[in-house]
């Protein structure tokens, strides 16, 4: 425990950490993007992850997290906006709706966790083509997400505790699946212009 605590001081050095790569990568991109467009798409889709996370929640007693719908907007930024958005919003959107929702402690661990769910889900929805392949992508960014938690609550509370919280992050990611997979289609069908940044 006295791990956890020390990564609730580490919470807003994680968060800053994350922005300041995301503005490196679009220094780095600025002759392929349009920086401000990016970083607007960016922090639009960050606080839409946050929404998404403290709308609805379910505490978890055993190790001291919450469960939430946010990975449906994680999944969904990613596959229209591409993967450094999806990165960006899953993981600076969520470890933000950490600190404000008073989870500090997960923060780092989340923003490494939804980051790289958002990545995952983003580059493989690029690789994989259609509705078919978006499902096959957020699927993969599900089980990042589950592996990535249960991973670190195994490490930091023991067997049981990361068990007891396993089955409610596999509902949350198969409702991210569904709910993200299916948003993005219709988006997508919708304004097919729409992509990625």
């Amino acid at each position: 425990m006295g791990e956890f605590a020390e990564l609730s001081r580490l919470a807003s050095y994680s968060i800053t950490a994350g922005i300041l790569a995301f503005g490196l990568y679009l220094w780095r991109k600025r002759n392929e993007v349009k920086i401000w467009e990016a970083g607007i798409t960016a922090l639009f889709s960050a606080a839409l992850v946050l929404l998404a996370t403290a709308v609805i929640r379910r505490p978890v007693p055993q190790t001291g997290g919450y469960l939430n719908v946010g990975d449906t907007m994680v999944m969904f930024t990613a596959m229209v906006f591409g993967p450094a958005i999806g990165a960006f919003a899953g993981g600076v959107g969520s470890a933000v709706a950490d600190v404000v929702l008073g989870y500090s402690g997960w923060a780092p661990v989340t923003l490494l966790v939804k980051g790289l769910e958002g990545f995952v889900v983003g580059y493989a929805s690029r690789k994989l083509e259609g509705t078919s392949g978006m499902t096959v992508a957020a699927v993969l960014g599900g089980i990042v997400m589950v592996a990535g938690y249960f991973l670190f609550e195994y490490h930091a509370f023991g067997f049981s505790p990361a068990y007891d919280e396993l089955q409610g992050n596999i509902v949350q990611a198969v409702t991210g699946v569904i709910i993200g997979t299916g948003l993005a289609n219709l988006v997508k069908k919708k304004f097919p212009k729409v992509g990625e940044i």
